[in-house]
């Protein structure tokens, strides 16, 4: 079964003209692991070790989800999100980390940034968190003018791998309140693209910019995820997840 789903996976993945890291594992299994590049653009899979660096953070008392965050303390970036459009001023930083998660919404992963500040992140994520392998924050979302300055925000596939590490290492009750934050992602990414609605259970968080396709996710008994770069045709990352979707997600 492993050496099967290992020859599928190396199989489709030789279809692709990007650069890619192509990882799974199932329970009581061995973890299959493909990949011809390590250091990946984030496109909002930061988000991810910000949310696990604020659970660490707030496990020591030194930040607190019932807290007020104040949503024009940051300039009203857009793409993707809708917090810049609510009515209301102020939500407790749990609706704020939801919405970053489930909505990728970049305002609120920028109040995120503010209440921490991005130095101390990168300490956590270090010294705390255990990822040691070029994962790191170097501005804002939407900071396109930190951008042209040369700062960009990195992951790695070895710290995504790592990252079910962390899940696997919180408590229930952080469990509690953050599996539903990644089981309410909106966006059907790229796992789920060919698996009929509804069927499985998918806590993940995509990420996409020009280029740039990532779906990291879990579900009871599966671990996986795709990041890539270069891609300069999208078609042909869907047509691999089209077929390892199925197969991977429902045994």
């Amino acid at each position: 079964m492993v050496n099967d789903l290992r020859a599928l996976m190396a199989q489709e993945v030789a279809r692709l003209t990007c650069d890619y890291a192509l990882y799974f594992r199932r329970d009581g299994q061995e973890p299959i692991f493909l990949r011809t590049c390590d250091l990946f653009p984030s496109a909002s899979i930061i988000k991810i070790p910000i949310l696990f660096a604020w659970a660490h953070l707030e496990r020591i008392g030194e930040v607190d989800r019932a807290e007020l965050c104040d949503l024009d303390a940051e300039p009203p970036v857009q793409g993707a999100g809708l917090s810049w459009l609510l009515q209301a001023q102020r939500l407790p930083y749990a609706d704020v980390l939801l919405l970053m998660i489930a909505l990728s919404d970049n305002l609120c992963t920028n109040l995120i940034i503010r209440r921490i500040g991005i130095e101390r992140l990168n300490r956590v994520f270090r010294e705390q968190l255990g990822l040691q392998h070029g994962t790191r924050l170097e501005r804002k979302l939407m900071d396109y003018a930190a951008r042209s300055r040369g700062l960009d925000n990195w992951i790695s596939a070895l710290d995504c791998v790592h990252f079910f590490d962390l899940l696997r290492s919180l408590t229930p009750v952080e469990r509690a309140w953050i599996d539903p934050m990644f089981a309410a992602c909106t966006d059907l990414g790229l796992w789920l693209r060919n698996v009929p609605r509804d069927t499985i259970v998918l806590h993940h968080k995509t990420g996409s910019i020009e280029g740039v396709l990532h779906d990291w996710g879990y579900t009871d008994a599966v671990e996986l995820f795709l990041l890539t770069r270069n891609v300069r045709d999208e078609s042909e990352v869907y047509r691999v997840l089209d077929v390892l979707g199925p197969a991977l997600l429902r045994g």
